[in-house]
């Protein structure tokens, strides 16, 4: 009795912790490596300087408050297979469903770089 007094008091304890955790996690899904990444793509395009990195850095945190990472990988995923060639890859340059996954990628980073730049 006394062992499962002490497993419920200690899971009650985590608890909070836990569903805090994964607020943090949904709010911040996107691993460093990846914000990074677009970090630098952003800077190479728009300038090596500090305003642009706070920029850059803006907008990736704007493109991760509207689109979940799972979102953000397919629509890059989808755009690194349109820059390659064949017949194979026009998939997924004409179909429906890989331009709506584009399109709400465009709609985020517009959404950044109104806010942003």
């Amino acid at each position: 009795m006394i062992r499962a007094a002490t497993i419920l008091a200690t899971a009650l304890m985590i608890a909070p912790f836990a569903s805090a955790q994964s607020v943090q996690e949904r709010l911040n899904d996107y691993p460093t490596a990846a914000r990074a990444d677009y970090v630098f793509g952003c800077m190479a395009t728009n300038g090596q300087s500090r305003s642009v990195l706070e920029k850059c850095s803006c907008s990736i945190d704007v493109i991760a408050s509207i689109l979940p990472y799972d979102k953000y990988v397919e629509a890059e995923t989808v755009l690194s297979l349109r820059l390659t060639g064949g017949e194979r890859m026009s998939i997924f340059r004409t179909a429906a469903m890989a331009n709506a996954i584009v399109a709400d990628l465009r709609r985020a980073q517009a959404e950044a770089e109104i806010i942003c730049f």
